[in-house]
């Protein structure tokens, strides 16, 4: 909902009851629950979860070029994980990494235990 124009009927209703205009902008409680039950569930990782540079079976292939250019790459993802958990332990260097509330950051860490977790990029998005 857009503020409304001044001298609009709404612009009136929000100046002599914003609380009521407040709540017509809010979502219904059972919607909520509703939404914030799916987006919980679709966001947990379960024990079976294949993250990025992960594969189920090991022979996705027999050309061992791409075999090395994975492993390369499943390399490389290990390394970005250690640097954010280095860069998370470095308070003092990285101030942003962790904020006011001290939750240290790992949106883009690339796996991931299982459960809600906050971390890990799954090969495949349910969301």
């Amino acid at each position: 909902m857009f503020m409304p124009e001044p001298g609009s009927p709404e612009y009136e209703e929000l100046k002599t009851n914003p609380d009521k205009v407040f709540l017509k902008t809010t979502v219904p409680p059972l919607q909520t629950l509703l939404e914030i039950s799916i987006l919980k569930v679709l966001s947990r990782h379960s024990s079976d979860t294949l993250y990025l540079g992960q594969r189920d079976s090991p022979e996705w292939t027999k050309d061992q070029e791409p075999l090395l250019a994975f492993e390369r790459f499943g390399k490389k993802l290990s390394d970005i994980g250690n640097q954010i958990l280095q860069m998370n332990s470095d308070h003092k260097k990285w101030k942003n990494r962790s904020g006011p509330v001290k939750v240290p950051y790992t949106s883009l860490f690339p796996t991931s235990e299982e459960g809600l977790t906050g971390k890990g990029i799954p090969n495949s998005v349910s969301i």
